[in-house]
């Protein structure tokens, strides 16, 4: 049974008038790479796809999110203008996505007048009902560019997973949102310096008075229809308790906050981006004469957001709550979010240059955007992160694209034209062949509609699968010598198949379908999704054009050059840093006693959040492959957790067994290697680097609270 098919749900059975899907707003700050688009481009261009062949009423939104600091910070680094910035990045993405088949009703600009004008119109209906708490708080400015720090404007040490270039308002490590204030020993981006606290007024989203809605609507509405992953996150958010947080900035890049006394305020990214799905819906009924606020207020719509998974908390718990609150706007049915796509053993980075742009794929392997997106398909990180390699999408294309799919194409056209003049031959219907597709066809519909791709991939390929297995059974090269109306039967047969491909593999392989399409002389538009396993799609004596090879093989060289240019890149990478270390430790004139002062102070309430636990140790042991990680067993009184503690280089295993110690037991989970570790043991290290466990004196009940 598929895995779609053990999912019990009812509101997947309702009837939804019209659909409106989203994918999350790429920043126009610099070009995107095969990972965005394997992670939410992709997957929603799929559904879209789809629900069009099922003649539904679709609307697919996308666009450059151009109002992010991110993008002055790379105006700043580039000595040129914000506007001069997302005008060059704007059209290279939407260029990239056009060329890679991603087919939006519209990809807008969060730059353009109706986005500002819709954002204003939100701020003031939440402004106007006294929705917003008004807040002056201390906020980080820079005192040698004068100016109050945006949240990307500081870097520092994540607090979650102790990456030092985390931004102020999320880790791109850990993906963990976060604050200013959480940061460790801050800095400005602008000039390198410790930023100073100075009071500013800011309006804030109550999110902790939806808490009681929020639940409802999740655990009520998605606990077993959303991916688990997605559903976990945003469950862990909410149980941890959410706070207000700030919808304005001090800045003069983005949307200004409509009010009077608000000069040099604009709205915060996170609050106006979502908000550019319906400005972009105003544009696209606009230009096409229809009723935008059905697809945003009518509750026979279904809205749908394609994102990753570092843009589940911004699509799950911030923007539901604005809709909310608005009170006119339906809220999301689902976010199918992906996890992340890894690069040949590494996480995908631009800035690293470790990752495959899409505009670079598009120049180097012309014509091949269905070659990416079957792989991307067939790999997709649905619910854990995957991996791309060269090597696999080589083995992919050559051994399943060309060997299977387009090996069967080739040879049935090969043999029609050699046999039967290019023409359909004259055979019967055969009402096996029939039932089989139209079962294939609804494993693929079952598959989509649940939002599982690589399944409904592999449903698709399995129809190409059957129809080379028919030739490979019958062998029309040879019967032709002694019977040509068996081989009639058997090349009519496997071009039903391939016409029934052409509509079932359009989704997935668009440019492909059109291939198809325009080799079988037939129009793609006469057909619908509903019309596949209809067997006599192709009807006898009808005319076909001359067959063309659809997938072409990737040779080796081809794919080494790609290797060998991610491996230069790794080689300067590592050069460049080690120089950054040696210039680190030259210029150093910090001290074990700078390390007491350098972290940033925090409130009794933020330490009120820790859930401090006497643990203790029950197993230890070396974790495979990695010289400083120990993977232990631990006693918390409730539970018994697996911790992994990067301690093997200064304990022995056999040390620790019964050793009583302190532990974070409300630490987000973590992937180490593998193992999943709950929780952090708490250690000091003395001036001489050495480490001691933080023990209680005496012995203490494990599960003890640590006050």
């Amino acid at each position: 049974m598929p895995l779609s098919q053990k999912i019990p749900t009812l509101r997947r059975m309702k009837n939804w008038k019209r659909y409106t899907i989203t994918a999350a707003l790429p920043y126009a700050n610099g070009p995107k790479h095969i990972g965005h688009l394997a992670g939410a481009y992709l997957p929603a261009d799929i559904y879209v796809r789809y629900l069009r062949a099922q003649k539904r009423d679709v609307v697919f939104v996308c666009g450059s999110d151009e109002h992010g600091t991110a993008i002055t910070i790379q105006a700043i680094q580039e000595n040129t203008t914000p506007r001069a910035i997302i005008d060059k990045y704007h059209v290279l993405v939407k260029d990239s996505f056009e060329k890679l088949g991603i087919s939006f009703d519209i990809y807008h600009r969060t730059s353009e007048p109706i986005h500002h004008e819709t954002s204003q119109e939100f701020f003031l209906d939440f402004y106007n009902k006294g929705l917003f708490k008004e807040v002056t708080s201390e906020q980080y400015f820079d005192e040698e560019k004068k100016v109050f720090l945006a949240d990307r404007y500081i870097i520092g040490t994540c607090p979650n997973c102790g990456h030092d270039k985390a931004y102020g308002d999320q880790c791109e490590k850990c993906g963990k949102a976060l604050s200013p204030s959480e940061l460790i020993n801050p800095r400005s981006t602008l000039s390198g310096n410790k930023p100073v606290l100075r009071e500013t007024k800011h309006w804030y989203l109550p999110l902790n008075e939806y808490e009681p809605w929020l639940k409802r609507w999740l655990i009520r509405d998605h606990a077993k229809d959303w991916r688990q992953n997605v559903y976990g996150q945003s469950k862990s958010w909410i149980d941890a308790g959410l706070q207000p947080r700030a919808m304005t900035r001090d800045g003069d890049w983005g949307v200004k906050v409509p009010l009077p006394d608000a000069e040099g305020k604009v709205l915060y990214v996170w609050f106006d981006a979502p908000i550019g799905y319906i400005s972009a819906t105003k544009q696209w009924a606009k230009e096409n004469n229809k009723s935008w606020e059905l697809y945003w207020k009518d509750s026979d719509t279904r809205l749908i957001h394609f994102v990753g998974k570092d843009n589940i908390v911004f699509h799950c718990i911030i923007f539901p709550v604005m809709l909310h609150m608005h009170g006119d706007y339906i809220v999301p049915d689902n976010v199918p979010a992906n996890e992340f796509l890894n690069l040949e053993g590494d996480k995908m980075s631009t800035s690293r240059k470790w990752s495959v742009e899409m505009h670079e794929y598009i120049e180097e392997f012309p014509n091949k955007a269905d070659e990416l997106r079957y792989v991307l398909c067939s790999i997709a990180p649905e619910t854990k992160d995957s991996e791309f390699t060269w090597k696999d999408y080589q083995t992919r294309v050559n051994s399943e694209l060309v060997a299977i799919f387009g090996n069967l194409v080739n040879r049935v056209m090969v043999l029609t034209d050699k046999y039967f003049d290019n023409q359909v031959p004259q055979a019967g219907e055969c009402s096996d062949l029939k039932t089989f597709i139209s079962a294939q066809r609804d494993k693929i519909s079952d598959a989509l509609e649940h939002f599982h791709f690589r399944e409904a991939l592999g449903e698709m390929l399995n129809v190409a699968r059957h129809g080379n297995q028919m030739l490979s059974e019958k062998e029309p090269w040879k019967l032709i010598k002694t019977d040509k109306e068996a081989t009639a039967v058997v090349l009519y047969d496997c071009l039903q198949i391939i016409a029934n491909l052409g509509i079932l593999c359009e989704p997935f392989l668009p440019f492909s379908s059109k291939k198809i399409f325009a080799m079988l002389n037939l129009d793609r538009e006469h057909f619908s999704w509903q019309d596949a396993g209809k067997q006599n799609l192709l009807k006898p004596g009808h005319h076909l054009s001359k067959a063309s090879l659809l997938y072409q093989k990737v040779e080796d060289e081809i794919i080494q050059k790609q290797i060998d240019k991610l491996q230069a890149t790794k080689v300067e990478a590592t050069e460049k840093e080690q120089k950054a270390n040696v210039e680190q430790k030259a210029d150093s004139s910090k001290t074990p006693e700078t390390d007491l002062v350098a972290k940033a102070e925090i409130t009794y309430d933020d330490f009120t959040k820790l859930d401090l636990r006497v643990g203790t140790i029950l197993t230890a042991e070396k974790v495979e492959k990695a010289d400083k990680l120990l993977k232990l067993s631990v006693d918390l009184g409730f539970e018994t957790r697996t911790i992994v503690s990067g301690i093997a280089e200064h304990f022995k295993p056999e040390e620790l067994i019964g050793l009583q110690v302190s532990v974070v037991s409300n630490l987000a989970p973590r992937k180490i290697r593998g193992i999943e570790s709950k929780g952090m043991i708490l250690l000091a290290e003395d001036n001489s680097g050495k480490l001691h466990f933080v023990s209680p004196k005496d012995l203490t009940a494990a599960g003890s609270i640590i006050r």
